[in-house]
């Protein structure tokens, strides 16, 4: 979907992303992240939806996000270093059941910019990143 065929259809407003808190933006960076790999999943073939809530839930998962962003660290401009960090380092109430404090903020700060890539429009930006990490992760053929 093109980005002004969403803004139409759900009437959207500008708004300035910058304002929002690195927690906000994880929020929507974990919905978005989520669907592209559930979509990467799904064109694996189709199979039972607990194999693929399996699959997709693997790579979801704070531990693969962690992971992926290690291997990312060296593609991020400064800016989305510093966005990354600001996700990292901010301080979240709950904590995901089976992670690590470190992963669980590594996963936070990847959702973050994420969200951030996805609210700006970035989207070429965004894809590259989630290619990059996945091939990198050995999850590309």
């Amino acid at each position: 979907m093109e980005e002004s065929m969403i803004r139409q259809a759900l009437q959207l407003q500008e708004i300035d992303v910058h304002s929002y808190s690195p927690l906000a933006l994880a929020y929507i960076g974990d919905a978005v992240y989520e669907v592209l790999i559930r979509t990467k999943v799904m064109n694996q073939g189709n199979m039972q939806v607990n194999k693929l809530h399996k699959k997709s839930t693997s790579l979801v998962k704070a531990q693969a996000q962690a992971e992926m962003i290690r291997l990312l660290l060296e593609e991020l401009t400064e800016d989305e270093k510093i966005l990354y960090k600001r996700g990292r380092n901010a301080k979240s109430v709950t904590m995901a059941k089976h992670a690590t404090m470190q992963d669980y903020r590594m996963a936070t700060g990847l959702e973050a910019l994420v969200g951030y890539l996805y609210l700006t429009g970035r989207h070429d930006r965004l894809l590259t990143l989630i290619h990059d990490g996945l091939q990198k992760m050995g999850e590309l053929e």
